[in-house]
């Protein structure tokens, strides 16, 4: 068992009894009286145990010991950066499913942007999609909930719930006046996280929603189903609104389609968060003309893999620059059956580049037409705007369905003409 550290009438001298065991046995030994620059700071640890002291015996609520530090823990966290986060056994058993692809939800990521809760991306083909929730959005209450106190992961929690029950989200956008609400009826978020089809004979469509572990294999199975139907002049990858994800998920992607080279590389402060992945010979679609679409919504996994196509010259990055999170999350059990998710790292593409609160900028930059000139393509949340953030170091349709998709997605219309200007120059070198 675990000796609690104070009771309700505890003082900061019985609380500084009890901690400086624990702040001792990391002391280093010193060979001499100078204080080492990793010695714990005695002052501070006696002023938290005054502040614990002090809540205990004033707040107006009785609050447990266990509640206390628990929160202090958080708090240590969130402050770090807006990825790093301590677990409960809850939270930490909903991101395990959440990473597996299946989860009770409505399918939104979110973060904080000046204090508030704001929506980063829907995810495809969910509840929070359908109804037309957009980037940007703030999320001033869930339910009867306000969210301007709640962590980001206590919001994701209320957000989750068993599926077929309501939820109800008030969302302010930017541009309105008064908020609206929509009402979501939760449902199990099977979040398959790749989706093909032929956009015409020859000329491939693969989306990539997310980065889960099984991935890398959907986009392996999804280019051998399109390839039965005849050799591909030409493929986009559709890396919009992807969140992000699995590392080893995105090396994968990559892998389909560079035969050798570098695709990623990792530093940290410790040897074990140091890794370089690079491309395998054994590939998937090594000559198949690429085009990728990226836009604010491609964060983290997603910009890993657009990077790496383009510094590899592997294909052309198409759309709008991208969020810019180049941070690396470790999950890290405790023995209690929580955890953490710690940034032990930050990523880098190919060429060196630091994607931290950058992006990935597009090789040939479009916007999405009608509804991102509506929208301002400047309005998208990007890493650089979350608090605390760090600094830089399917079915076939018929010809009549694609061809009003591609009339009402102007991004993906162009990729296709590049695909094609690109195969009519290839043919010309011949």
């Amino acid at each position: 068992m675990h000796p609690r550290l104070a009771g309700p009438a505890a003082s900061p001298r019985r609380l500084m009894a009890m901690l400086l065991p624990v702040a001792l046995l990391a002391l280093p030994l010193p060979a001499a009286a100078t204080p080492s620059a990793n010695d714990l700071p005695v002052e501070d640890i006696q002023t938290f145990a005054e502040v614990f002291e002090r809540i205990k015996r004033a707040y107006v609520e009785e609050v447990d010991d266990s509640t206390l530090l628990r929160n202090a823990m958080r708090g240590m966290l969130s402050e770090l950066d807006p990825h790093s986060a301590y677990l409960d056994r809850e939270e930490f058993q909903s991101l395990h499913e959440s990473t597996e692809g299946e989860f009770g939800g409505v399918g939104i990521e979110v973060g904080t942007q000046d204090g508030q809760l704001t929506v980063i991306t829907p995810i495809d083909d969910t509840p929070a999609s359908r109804a037309g929730l957009q980037s940007r959005d703030v999320i001033l209450r869930i339910d009867d909930t306000p969210t301007d106190r709640l962590s980001l992961q206590e919001a994701v929690n209320l957000m989750r719930g068993d599926p077929g029950t309501e939820i109800s989200l008030t969302i302010m956008r930017q541009g309105e006046e008064a908020p609206r609400t929509f009402t979501l009826t939760r449902e199990v978020i099977r979040t398959e996280s790749v989706r093909s089809e032929l956009l015409e004979p020859g000329y491939g469509y693969l989306r990539v929603s997310q980065f889960q572990t099984r991935t890398g294999d959907q986009v392996r199975s999804a280019l051998t189903s399109m390839e039965r139907e005849g050799a591909l002049n030409g493929l986009v990858l559709d890396l919009r609104n992807n969140p992000g994800g699995v590392l080893q998920a995105a090396v994968a992607v990559a892998d389909a389609f560079l035969d050798s080279g570098l695709i990623v590389y990792t530093e940290g402060r410790l040897p074990d968060t140091e890794m370089r992945f690079s491309a395998s010979t054994e590939t998937a679609a090594p000559d198949v003309p690429l085009v990728v679409l990226i836009n604010g919504g491609s964060a983290s996994a997603a910009e890993i893999v657009a990077g790496a196509l383009q510094d590899q010259r592997r294909g052309v990055v198409m759309g709008t620059e991208s969020f810019g999170k180049g941070s690396v999350q470790q999950i890290m059990p405790l023995g209690n059956g929580e955890g953490l998710k710690l940034t032990t790292a930050l990523y880098f593409t190919p060429g060196g580049r630091s994607i931290q609160a950058q992006g990935i900028e597009p090789d040939v930059q479009v916007v999405r037409g009608r509804l991102e000139v509506a929208e301002g393509s400047e309005l998208r949340v990007r890493e650089a705007d979350l608090e605390g953030h760090l600094r830089s170091r399917g079915e076939p349709r018929t010809r009549g369905e694609l061809g009003e998709r591609l009339r009402e997605d102007y991004q993906l219309g162009e990729a296709l003409n590049l695909l094609k200007a690109l195969n009519v120059l290839s043919q010309r070198e011949r």
